[in-house]
């Protein structure tokens, strides 16, 4: 399982939604040019698309992006509200929020279990 460390110290996550055809280099551009951070630098960068059940997770590694994604079925992610383009996360409030927790109230998504893929 591919999960992010509880231990990361600055996480970014982008308020507003964005059009989830952007990929790697899409992404790195919005971080550099909208909210004016280097894409380079040792940080994970999250966004979320206008429904709320996608997220998307853009790091640099060492010699190379890495993008990580994350499709809900059913329930919607609980996006947090602030001031201005981000706010910063734990790498332990990312995982909350990965895991359905509404991080204003503290409560997870159902958990759900499929037998086949439609």
């Amino acid at each position: 399982m591919m999960r992010p460390s509880n231990d990361l110290a600055s996480v970014y996550l982008c308020l507003d939604p964005v059009d989830f055809r952007k990929q790697i280099n899409g992404l790195a551009a919005l971080v550099a040019d909208v909210l004016r951070l280097d894409p380079f630098a040792e940080q994970l960068f999250v966004f979320t698309n206008r429904r709320r059940d996608r997220i998307k997770i853009l790091y640099w590694e060492a010699s190379g992006f890495v993008l990580w994604m994350k499709r809900l079925e059913r329930e919607r992610f609980h996006w947090p509200r602030g001031e201005g383009a981000t706010i910063t996360l734990s790498g332990q409030q990312l995982n909350w929020l990965l895991d359905g927790f509404d991080l204003a109230r503290w409560r997870p998504h159902r958990r759900l279990r499929y037998d086949t893929v439609s």
